[in-house]
């Protein structure tokens, strides 16, 4: 399949194509402007008031954002950044820069989280945060995890299997986040904790299935991110955990089952996940429902 040309600028609601970004707190910045990401409607977020310590971001946000070091709070910031540590380690990287965005002047046009390539950073917005945070603090740090399984992307060139959406990179971001909620290196989450999580940001998919920004359906990116939680039992590299994931949500949830399993896939893993089929099946069709899903046992 002919590889879609995405630019490698990826939110976990809307993927952003930008041919240069705006360095933010530079007043000799460029002029290009990107494509901009549509801002999803928020209500009755607490927004605190911070002093700009820029005076703008780049074309992805409004022009009254302005970027700021702390999250909400000292416990917040702490927890945050801590967070970006924690998952970078789990897959052997380092770190990479993370921000905050706000806007005291429209507050809801920060209802998002953009992961960047060039440079590696990701751009954290107050509106969404703080909606994360009312539905458990595991939550921004889920979505945090799926922001760096772009990351991992990147770095990697993932996915291994292009589609001419977006929706591979978004799936397989969201089982990112799966793996990282469920390793014991990682978030080492139960079930009970993380399942309401992975609610809150994948029942935005889509159905605008030829839509070149098309996330995947809220059943599809359900089950991509129990899919990456079952993989999480396992210690995988990042390219590792593309080759198990897609051949997986590809194949075996497909029901196109191989003759052979391939020498690559451990048969641990192999019968384990296959063990798990018919619950993926049910997710991915929308069988199991969404209050059902977050109800889902270890």
């Amino acid at each position: 399949m002919k590889k879609t040309k995405f630019n490698r600028i990826t939110t976990i609601f809307c993927t952003v194509a930008s041919l240069s970004l705006l360095a933010a707190c530079s007043s000799n910045d460029e002029t290009t402007i990107t494509e901009s990401a549509s801002a999803l409607e928020a209500t009755d977020l607490q927004i605190t008031d911070f002093n700009a310590q820029c005076s703008y971001v780049d074309g992805n946000w409004s022009s009254t954002a302005f970027l700021n070091s702390t999250m909400i709070n000292t416990t917040q910031t702490n927890f945050i950044y801590a967070q970006n540590n924690k998952i970078a380690s789990v897959f052997g990287q380092s770190a990479v820069t993370l921000k905050m965005v706000h806007d005291n002047s429209n507050p809801s046009s920060t209802y998002n989280a953009i992961s960047y390539s060039n440079p590696k950073k990701i751009y954290f917005g107050e509106a969404i945060y703080v909606a994360a945070l009312n539905k458990g603090q595991i939550v921004p740090a889920m979505i945090l995890a799926h922001e760096f399984g772009h990351q991992l992307q990147y770095t990697y060139n993932l996915p291994s299997k292009p589609e001419a959406t977006a929706r591979p990179n978004e799936l397989e971001a969201d089982g990112f986040a799966g793996y990282y909620m469920k390793r014991p290196t990682g978030y080492n989450a139960t079930w009970e904790q993380a399942g309401p999580g992975f609610e809150f940001a994948y029942a935005i998919g889509d159905n605008n299935t030829t839509s070149p920004g098309h996330h995947g359906t809220p059943s599809q990116r359900r089950s991509a991110a129990r899919l990456g939680w079952y993989l999480g039992d396992y210690a995988l590299s990042a390219s590792d955990f593309d080759y198990n994931f897609f051949y997986y949500y590809n194949n075996v949830l497909t029901g196109s089952y191989r003759t052979t399993t391939p020498e690559r896939i451990n048969p641990k893993i192999d019968a384990f996940i296959k063990s798990k089929m018919s619950e993926l099946q049910k997710i991915k069709s929308g069988e199991i429902s969404a209050e059902e899903f977050t109800k889902l046992q270890d």
